[in-house]
Order: C-alpha cells, then structure tokens, then sequence
C-alpha cells in the first residue's frame, strides 16, 4: 500500500515541523519515530517526548484506505534531505517494513506498531480559547528567551513565566543573575492566566512560529497548554512551581541615566570581552559626565580599554558585570538607542528602550 505520496520539499516540510521535539536518544526506543496516521489523503503527523506532542496534518496523496505507522523521524528526514526538492517520493509499506522511494533510490524501514505509540494524555478541563498574532509572541519570546536558566535545581526558573490579564500580554525570563520582562498590548481582552512554559517548549515555539500574519490560539488546564497555528497542535506540561515576583526585582527609581547607541555599546563590549577569561566573564564599566570606560583584565595580565562618549552629568560610578549578560541583552534587542539605569556599584543595573516601556532588562553587578 502506497501511505504517502509527494514532492520531498512538502514531505520535508511536514516531518520537519513536527521532529525539533525528538531525541536521538530515549529510554523509550518508540519516541526516536514519528507517528503517520493516513485517513483519506490527509496524512497526520505526531511526535512527542512524554511531556510535549506536536501534531500536524497534511495533504498527501497516497492509496485509498487507511493506515498507520511509527518511523525513525531523523533517519526520515536525514533520508529526504539528500533528495532533490521538486523530486516526487513515496513511502510504501510491506511486509511489516516501509520503503521510500525517490528517482532511483530506494530505501528499506524499519517501522514499529502505532498502538504502541504513547500519545500524551490531554487534560480534560482546558480554559478558554484566546488568539494572540503569532509574530507578537514570537517577538515576545525573542526579547526574553536568553534570560532562561538551563539545568537549573529551581525548575521553575528553566522556562518563561506567561501572564495575560486584560489586554495586556507579559513574558518574563529570569535565571537568577538576571531578569527579562517583555509585555505588548493586545487588540482584545484575554482571560487571566499565569503559567510556567518549559524551556524546550519556549525553543520549539521559536522555532516554529512565522512572523507573517497570523493568530495562534491558545488555551491551558491546570498543568497543561495547547496550542494552535498553522495546522499545526501543540500539547506542553507545564513546569509546576512559584515564579519569583518580577516585580520586587525590577529596579523603580535609580536616579544615574545612561542614553547611548545601542551598537556602539554592544561593539564595545565585545571588544573588550576578548581579554576577559573563560571561567570569569567580568568587565569593569566607569560612568562619569562625558565618558563611558569599558575595561576588562586576564590572569595573564593583559587587559582592554575602551571609552564611549556620552551625554551624561550624573554620579560617578563603578559598576562590574559579566559582560555575556549585557551582550546577550543587546543582541536581542532591535532599536537603535538603549538606556542604562544605574544607582550606584552595587545595586542591579536596568537596561530599558528609551521609546518604548514594555521591554526591562535587569542585570545583577558582580564584584571585580
């Protein structure tokens, strides 16, 4: 029986959007294949890793009848990206095993049982659907997403803290050094909802999510989100715990203000970051009326200096920070002016865009 049959760019496609989850390796064997289920000529398309299940469907012709299977998802599309994109390609199955074929080439699958696939359990009680643009999330996601901790003992810190209340939509990173906050005002009201997404969620969604027009709906029980977009189904767990309150840690009155040029500072700070050592990131950053010095030393006794021009008349102040913080920050950010709040050497440091309040950036100082 003929499952599916396509060009390789809209088979590729298909498999690509939905593989980002799996893993090469798995203590379950069955969770390294993709699950193709044929009804008609729609073919769908499920991957998951216990905790997150993407699912897309798509038109594929193929024999009449339906059919189901799970496959080695890599070795797929491995397969297919050696093939031409206007190629035509097939996957029949036979005797227990699957062949695809494309021009002259023909490659024999092992398959394993569909019913042995472990689908994750969808919550029974999800909330109410809401639509946000999928290129306002995206955005959202790409101002914060760095901040993320990785491996962290405090789980809820390896994720983003999600809050919609009213018309106002807030994304907040934080990994302990440093905090993230990016919020943007929706065309519509949105029921309040406060939710933890997984750092893997977060890449996938990324990755995923086009900046064209278009909604993604969304909607979350108590310990699961589902998302909706492009065809496509997204099921995620949700990371369990209590978020720090971002609030208390995003500085309000530091008096010392620093407008500068974004790239400049960013261009700066990746000059002087080549004399910092690996194990310890740390620049120096002196602040007086009229100049900003960036300086940075190894054990090996070399050091870098650099100095800014700047329209500034406040305090003179000190301050050390790990440089791949405030690179990080800069390189995420877009506009073209960045301003630095700052109350003296030891106290967190607020990196905002002058024209616009949604975006906050706060860095810890370190000691150098």
């Amino acid at each position: 029986m003929i499952v599916l049959k396509s060009t390789q760019d809209k088979v590729l496609a298909a498999l690509q959007s939905v593989a980002g989850i799996v893993e090469r390796r798995h203590t379950l064997p069955i969770l390294a294949n993709v699950l193709l289920r044929k009804t008609g000529s729609q073919v769908q398309l499920t991957t998951s890793d216990l905790e997150i299940q993407i699912r897309t469907t798509a038109e594929l012709e193929g024999d009449a009848g339906n059919f189901a299977t799970t496959l080695g998802a890599r070795k797929l599309i491995d397969i297919l990206r050696t093939m031409p994109g206007d190629q035509t390609v097939s996957l029949e199955s036979s005797a227990g095993k699957l062949i695809l074929k494309g021009g002259k080439s023909r490659f024999t699958l092992q398959s394993m049982p569909a019913e042995d696939f472990p689908l994750v359990q969808e919550s029974a009680s999800f909330g109410p659907v809401f639509s946000v643009p999928q290129k306002t999330l995206k955005s959202l996601l790409g101002q914060v997403s760095f901040a993320m901790a990785v491996h962290d003992i405090r789980y809820y810190l390896n994720g983003i803290l999600f809050v919609a209340e009213g018309k106002q939509l807030s994304l907040v990173a934080t990994d302990g050094h440093r905090l993230a906050f990016a919020s943007s005002t929706l065309d519509v009201e949105v029921p309040k909802q406060e939710v933890i997404l997984p750092r893997k969620t977060v890449l996938e969604l990324q990755r995923l999510l086009s900046d064209k027009e278009g909604a993604i709906e969304m909607q979350f029980a108590a310990n699961q989100a589902k998302f909706s977009f492009d065809g496509m189904e997204f099921v995620t767990k949700l990371v369990e715990g209590k978020f720090p309150d971002y609030n208390r840690v995003i500085p309000k009155n530091h008096k010392n203000i620093v407008t500068l040029g974004r790239q400049p500072l960013l261009a700066s700070l990746q000059r002087t970051a080549i004399m910092t050592s690996e194990k310890f990131k740390g620049v120096r950053l002196n602040v007086e009326p009229g100049a900003l010095r960036v300086a940075s030393s190894n054990a090996e006794q070399e050091e870098a200096v650099d100095e800014l021009d700047i329209d500034y008349g406040g305090d003179t102040i000190e301050i050390g920070f790990n440089v791949t913080y405030l690179i990080d920050a800069l390189q995420n950010m877009s506009q073209e002016m960045v301003r630095i709040e700052l109350s003296d050497g030891n106290s967190s440091a607020l990196v905002t865009n002058p024209d616009d309040n949604a975006f906050k950036y706060v860095v810890m100082p370190m000691r150098i």
